[in-house]
C-alpha cells in the first residue's frame, strides 16, 4: 500500500546486514498509514495530534445506582485508567475531609438536646422530657442504622462515622426518655438489643470478620423493618385529616417479607435482588427526607410550633449535609 509502514519490520531489523534475524516468524504485524503527498485527502495524522486528557474529556463518570452497592466502590472499579496524576486522589481526599467534617454539626446538633435532658433529669423535671417524640427519635435512628450498613458495606468510612454517631447520639436520647419513662420500657429494652446487635454487626462486617450469612440476614432485618416503617411514617403525618390507622405498616410488612422471601429463594432476577438489597437505603433516606415535610406540615397546622424550633439546629443539620454533598457528587452515588 503506497504511503504505509510496517512497525514490524523496524522492531525486527537486524543490526547488521549480515546478520539474519529469527523473529520471521511472528504472526503479529501492526501497520498504520502516513500521510502521502499523492494523496491529498490525508490531512494529518491524528496520532501527533493525540492528546489523553482531551480523550478523557469523554470518559465521564456514571452514576453509581444503589442496587450496584454489593460491591465496595463500584465507580471506581472501571476507572483504574482515568487516574492521571494525583489529580484523582487529591479530589478523593479532598471530599474524604469535607464527608469527615460533617461529624461536627452532627455532634452539636444532638448535644444540647443531650445536655437539656440531663438538666431535666437531674432537677427531677421528668414531665419536661415528654416534649420530644420518642417515636420521631426512633424514626431517625432507624434510618442512621440503615444508611450506617449502607456506608459501611461500601467502605465509606467517614460517612459510616457520620451514621455511627447519628446512632450513638440518637440512642443516648432515647435512654433518657425511657430514664424519665417517657418511652415505654418494652421499646427501649427492644430497640437496645437492635442497636447493640447492629453497632456490633456493622463494625464485624466492616473489617470483613462477618460470616456472609449472617450480613444477609442483617440486610433482610434492615430491609424489612425499614419498608415498614416508612409508609406508616407517612401516613401517621396526616392522622388529624385521616383515619389513625396501622393498615399501611401492616401491607409494607408484608410486601417487605414477600420481597425478601423471593429475592433469598431465587424468584427474582438478578436486578430484582440487587433492587431488594437496596430497599433499606432508599428507605432511610426518604425517612430523612420525610422528616422536614412532616414538620412544616405540623407548623402549617398549627403556627404555634415554629416558636419552639431552633434555628441553629437547622442551620447545623443543613451544614451537615451540605458537608457531605461533594463526596457523593465525587463517586456519583444517588444514594447520598
Amino acid at each position: 500500500m503506497e504511503g504505509s509502514l510496517s512497525l514490524l519490520s523496524l522492531a525486527r531489523a537486524p543490526l547488521s546486514p549480515s546478520v539474519p534475524s529469527n523473529r520471521s516468524s511472528l504472526p503479529l504485524k501492526l501497520s498504520f498509514s502516513l500521510p502521502s503527498p499523492q494523496n491529498p485527502k490525508t490531512k494529518r495524522l491524528n496520532l501527533l495530534f493525540y492528546n489523553p486528557s482531551l480523550h478523557s474529556l469523554h470518559c465521564r463518570f456514571k452514576p453509581s445506582r444503589a442496587v450496584d452497592s454489593e460491591v465496595p466502590y463500584p465507580t471506581k472499579r472501571g476507572l483504574e485508567n482515568l487516574r492521571t496524576g494525583r489529580t484523582f486522589d487529591q479530589w478523593d481526599s479532598l471530599t474524604a475531609k469535607f464527608s469527615g467534617a460533617a461529624n461536627l454539626p452532627f455532634l452539636l446538633l444532638q448535644l444540647p438536646q443531650i445536655i437539656l435532658n440531663a438538666r431535666n433529669l437531674l432537677a427531677g423535671n421528668k414531665s419536661a422530657l415528654l416534649a420530644v417524640p420518642w417515636l420521631g427519635m426512633l424514626t431517625g435512628l432507624l434510618g442512621n442504622l440503615c444508611l450506617l450498613s449502607y456506608f459501611a458495606k461500601k467502605r465509606e468510612t467517614e460517612a459510616a462515622l457520620v451514621q455511627t454517631l447519628g446512632v450513638i447520639s440518637t440512642y443516648v436520647v432515647i435512654a433518657q426518655l425511657a430514664m424519665a419513662e417517657s418511652m415505654p420500657l418494652p421499646h427501649f429494652t427492644l430497640t437496645s438489643i437492635v442497636v447493640g446487635c447492629g453497632l456490633f454487626l456493622n463494625f464485624m462486617n466492616y473489617f470483613n470478620f462477618l460470616n456472609p450469612r449472617i450480613w444477609r440476614f442483617w440486610e433482610d432485618f434492615i430491609t424489612v423493618g425499614g419498608l415498614s416503617v416508612l409508609p406508616q411514617v407517612m401516613w401517621s403525618t396526616f392522622v388529624p385529616l385521616i383515619p389513625n390507622s396501622i393498615l399501611p405498616g401492616t401491607v409494607a410488612f408484608v410486601m417487605a417479607v414477600l420481597a425478601v422471601v423471593m429475592a433469598r429463594t431465587g424468584k427474582l432476577s438478578e436486578k430484582g435482588v440487587k433492587f431488594v438489597g437496596s430497599i433499606s437505603g432508599w428507605t432511610a433516606t426518604l425517612l430523612f427526607m420525610w422528616m422536614p415535610v412532616a414538620q412544616m406540615w405540623t407548623n402549617f397546622l398549627n403556627s404555634d410550633n415554629i416558636k419552639g424550633l431552633s434555628a441553629l439546629s437547622m442551620l447545623l443539620a443543613m451544614i451537615g449535609n451540605g458537608l457531605m454533598i461533594p463526596r457523593a457528587l465525587f463517586i456519583r452515588d444517588l444514594m447520598w
